[in-house]
Parts: C-alpha cells; sequence; structure tokens
C-alpha cells in the first residue's frame, strides 16, 4: 500500500522524505492560508511569525502536491512528519482524500490547523500578514524564505496563489 502525503506548504520543496512519484492533487473543502502563528520555525514565542495551514472552509479546495512516500521509508517518514508538523499540536493529523490531475483518489496524510489552538490566527488582513511575515525569524530562518519558497515552488508546478504571490510583492517591498 502506497503512502501518500499531501503538500501545500513547505512539503512542496522541502519534503525531507523520500519521494517516489509526485503529482498535482486537490483537497476538497479546505483553503491555504497564513492562519498559523509560528513559534518555533518561522518564529519565536516573543515575536511569531506566520506558517501557512489548511483552514476547513466549506465549498473550498486547495491545489497542492500528492507525494508518495519511497517504499520501505513509511514508518520513518510519519515519525519525522511528526515530529516536524506536530511541534506545538496546531496542526491535526488526517487521512484525507485528495484527487491527483490524473484522475486517481488518493488518501494522504495531511496536516491542517486546529481552529481551537490558541496558534490559530485566521482572518488576518493580507497587509497584516505581510508586516508580520517580513519581520519574522525562527529556528529553520526568516519567515520571509518560507513565503518566498513556497510562491516560487507553487509557481514551478502552474499552481500560482494570488494570496501568495501579493504577500511576497508586498513583503519584498516592506524588506527593501
Amino acid at each position: 500500500m502506497t503512502m501518500w502525503v499531501f503538500g501545500y506548504g513547505s512539503l512542496l520543496w522541502n519534503p525531507g522524505f523520500p519521494v517516489a512519484r509526485s503529482e498535482v492533487a486537490t483537497l476538497h473543502g479546505y483553503a491555504r492560508s497564513f492562519c498559523m502563528s509560528s513559534i518555533h520555525h518561522r518564529g519565536t514565542e516573543e515575536k511569531p511569525g506566520l506558517v501557512l495551514a489548511l483552514d476547513e472552509v466549506d465549498g473550498s479546495h486547495c491545489r497542492g502536491l500528492a507525494l508518495s512516500v519511497q517504499a520501505g521509508h513509511e514508518d520513518r517518514t510519519l515519525a519525522e512528519l511528526r515530529e516536524r508538523e506536530l511541534i506545538s499540536s496546531a496542526y491535526l493529523e488526517r487521512m484525507l482524500e485528495v484527487d491527483l490531475e490524473g484522475g486517481e483518489r488518493v488518501t494522504a496524510v495531511t496536516y491542517v490547523i486546529d481552529p481551537h489552538h490558541v496558534q490559530y490566527c485566521g482572518g488576518l488582513a493580507l497587509e497584516d500578514q505581510a508586516r508580520i511575515i517580513a519581520n519574522a525569524v525562527g529556528g529553520r530562518g526568516p519567515n520571509t524564505d518560507y513565503l518566498y519558497n513556497t510562491a516560487e515552488h507553487l509557481a514551478e508546478i502552474g499552481l500560482n496563489d494570488p494570496d501568495l504571490d501579493w504577500l511576497t510583492t508586498r513583503v519584498r517591498a516592506l524588506t527593501a
């Protein structure tokens, strides 16, 4: 049985596990947004950054990549993903169905935001998001790098995200 992981943010450009196959995929019922305060990877408790999460929204969808884990690496991959993604329990691990661009439907390990967690910050205006991202740095580096890498990789696979494109332009202006 193939293990699939749905990537919509940093997993697009830094999966951290051996990928046997990747394919553009759509997850229904969730929207990608900067709705999680980052106090570890892209910010600190004193100066939180923002990272992307999947917010459950009726009628929405998120396009990203379905990544199949190379056979024999499933247990290690899941353990490492849990260490990385569940560092503060703001994400919830779910097994959700995604539709591959080629027509196949697979079940993928997917990390979605817990809207009841203290780090949830959905509904921030784009300008507020830009100001936070422009000034935050965490254990994995500047918040700007996270934004730029994600927007760039989405564009490379033909999945431009208008909000991320706007944020990239605005954050570059703020940090110039």
